[in-house]
């Protein structure tokens, strides 16, 4: 789980600070922006590649080596002299970060009995909620009182914790299924697969459309300056956290659909708040918060749907599933720049609302479970 924290807040890291790094960088705001787009770009072609690539790699070994990278990674973009030097360090070790969600989640299904797999998954996923919830805002306000400089320093600091911690408390010995060939080839004839896929892809293009624009779409919007733009960000990922837990707890009973079903509406219901409440930011800053309680659950349960619809794919369809995130991530931003960027900044809402409708319909009418105790 704080393998996931520090994973998730250095995809993250750029939208917590676009605007110190605009500024001191001497770019713009969408091009600080692409720094998520194109590190979305490479973690969704760098996800099943690497699950492919390290599958008889013992598990400890391969995340904690994952976490060294990350660790080291950032610690070096904390003295990029540029832009470009930025970017690139970004994209070494998003390449290699890649691997830590899915095999994280595939290594917790190995530790504990079948009966538990489902709240065990999400309570991993936590650590994405808490990259949210402490992570982000962390970043904005060291970003903003120390420099963008000084918030790399953090990340890679708690990084290199993080990689100690976890070298020293999980257990060695910990083997995958092999992916191989025929393993993508059963994945690509699953119907029920590919559509849980297109749902996790739809969910987040469309909540990224407006979250990589997080701070200057409060500020365009509000005024909002760094203070309250941290606090959002806080909501965003503490009701995330508690939506996790929630969907830990409820899964096991309700059903993953319908849990799915339920953050997904919760999901939809934020976005729309935020689009029809813009200009007022109490209102926007609550729409975040009924919007928190869904992304992260309902990523979680997406996790658990692919792994309880084939166990022998499991290893494939979680790796495959982080990558359409990205996939999802790297769209969405690239639709909120273009849309930043043309001063559009009330569509960007219409549209995350627009792109998060049909997600919910997709689970409600695609992925309906057969039996009610399913996958």
């Amino acid at each position: 789980m704080l393998g996931n924290f520090v994973t998730g807040t250095s995809v993250l890291a750029p939208a917590g600070m676009l605007l110190e790094l605009s500024d001191g960088l001497g770019v713009s705001v969408r091009d600080a922006g692409l720094l998520i787009t194109f590190g979305a770009v490479v973690l969704c072609v760098g996800s099943p590649l690497t699950a492919w690539l390290t599958s008889r790699i013992d598990r400890r070994l391969l995340l904690a080596t994952t976490l060294l990278v990350l660790g080291l990674g950032n610690l070096a973009s904390a003295f990029a002299p540029n832009y470009a030097v930025l970017l690139v360090l970004r994209l070494a070790l998003l390449s290699v970060g890649a691997l830590y969600t899915p095999q994280a989640a595939g290594a917790a299904a190995l530790i504990v009995p079948i009966e538990k797999r489902g709240g065990t998954m999400a309570y991993v996923f936590l650590g994405w909620s808490l990259a949210v919830a402490v992570g982000v805002p962390l970043i904005t306000f060291a970003a903003g009182h120390f420099g963008w400089r000084a918030a790399y320093g953090m990340i890679g600091a708690i990084g290199l914790i993080n990689f100690v911690l976890l070298w020293a408390r999980l257990p060695g010995g910990l083997s995958a299924a092999p992916v191989d060939l025929k393993t993508w080839v059963a994945v690509g004839r699953s119907r029920r697969i590919l559509t849980l896929l297109g749902v996790s892809s739809l969910q987040t293009s469309g909540q990224f459309v407006v979250f990589t624009y997080f701070g200057p779409l409060l500020t365009g919007l509000t005024g909002a300056g760094p203070a309250e733009i941290g606090l959002v960000f806080a909501i965003y990922g503490v009701c995330g956290f508690v939506g996790s837990v929630i969907a830990s707890r409820i899964v096991d009973g309700w059903g993953s659909y319908n849990t799915s079903a339920l953050f997904t509406s919760l999901m939809l219901a934020g976005i729309a708040g935020w689009t029809f409440g813009a200009g007022h930011f109490t209102v926007m800053a609550a729409a975040v918060a009924v919007w928190g309680m869904g992304f992260a659950a309902s990523n979680s349960m997406q996790q658990v749907r692919l792994v309880t619809a084939d166990p022998a794919l499991a290893g494939a369809t979680v790796s495959l599933n982080t990558s359409v995130l990205y996939l999802g991530q790297a769209v969405g931003s690239a639709i909120g720049g273009v849309l930043f960027a043309a001063g559009q900044l009330h569509a960007s809402g219409y549209v995350s609302t627009a792109v998060m409708s049909c997600a919910l319909l997709a689970v409600l009418l695609a992925t309906r479970e057969k039996r009610p105790a399913g996958a």
